[in-house]
């Protein structure tokens, strides 16, 4: 039952109104530029929007390091296009060999560019290529009709290498590979011992609202508290900006404990979702970008699950 109804949300969690026009087939570059953040780890921020024809699905932040005898790549982007030109830019970088492809977690946006990397291993957690395998096709439908021409001849390709937590030597450089779940039924955050750089996947969203199509909000807080107490020096979040500290972790936590006693008042009222909705965000939280647009796919996503917690077992 429960896939049956994250496979239908799939649709829905991702639905923006289109642009009017697309973008010519001359113009498709998303203009990728690796930006140097610590030694050998380069990153790729995307933009803090929804995905619209406008930026092809580029919201996501990607990420690689040149280790001593390859590259690591971290998420592959959101569409085969992306992953051709993320290609493109590592080597601009470095001539060394791909070693591997990391998919933090299911959501299109950091995996569907895949299928340009199949001379590396593609790895993922085992909950992650379950995801994908189960609700890929869908994904990949949706992101056409909302990105259009950026889309052309993406497929989901699901991670082949599944992934266990612990250290993890990969070309000559140590990772750690770190198990949760909370935003997904499995959320990787990889830390680079040498640079301290922690990319948390979309555990951590800064400066841009979180997305909660398959969130559970108190394992999801519960994982906050144990990414805050890793000895990261920089801060990779899935979305927004590098940070240095933990800001991100904490704007990520007052968001969605907001949304836990948002959600849980109004089903103890009895609130149906329309009265929900008009329910005004803090002032701390209403700036962060496409904060009304996510409270509505959450209410949407999550609210009937808060309804049936407070239902009372007939007598």
């Amino acid at each position: 039952m429960r896939s049956a109804l994250l496979g239908g949300l799939a649709g829905l969690v991702f639905a923006v109104a289109l642009a009017p026009t697309p973008a010519p087939a001359a113009e498709l570059d998303y203009g990728l530029a690796p930006r140097r953040v610590a030694e050998d780890v380069y990153v790729l921020v995307g933009k803090a929007e929804d995905f619209s024809r406008g930026n092809g699905g580029n919201i996501v932040n990607t990420a690689f390091v040149v280790a001593p005898e390859g590259v690591v790549v971290i998420d592959s982007g959101p569409s085969r296009l992306y992953g051709e030109q993320l290609r493109r830019a590592i080597a601009r970088v470095t001539p060394k060999p791909l070693l591997k492809v990391f998919n933090t977690h299911h959501h299109p946006d950091h995996y569907l560019g895949n299928q340009v990397f199949a001379d590396a291993p593609t790895a993922a957690l085992p909950a992650t290529i379950a995801g994908q395998r189960a609700e890929g096709g869908a994904f990949a439908e949706n992101l056409y009709r909302m990105a259009g021409d950026w889309m052309k001849g993406t497929e989901s390709v699901p991670a082949r290498e599944p992934v266990a937590p612990g250290r993890q030597t990969i070309g000559g450089r140590e990772f750690e590979l770190l198990l949760f779940s909370g935003h997904t039924q499995g959320d990787l955050a990889i830390l680079d011992h040498r640079s301290g750089v922690l990319f948390a996947g979309d555990l951590v969203f800064w400066n841009r609202a979180p997305t909660t199509p398959h969130a559970d909000i108190a394992t999801w807080l519960a994982a906050l508290d144990r990414l805050e107490a890793l000895p990261y020096r920089l801060m990779l979040p899935g979305h927004g900006e590098p940070v240095p500290d933990a800001r991100g972790i904490a704007q990520t936590r007052s968001y969605l404990r907001w949304l836990d006693a948002a959600l849980r008042s109004a089903a103890e009222r009895g609130d149906e979702m329309t009265e929900l909705l008009a329910r005004p965000l803090p002032a701390e939280l209403a700036d962060i970008p496409l904060s009304r647009l996510e409270f509505a796919r959450s209410v949407a996503h999550l609210y009937r699950r808060y309804e049936a917690l407070t239902l009372k077992p007939a007598r």
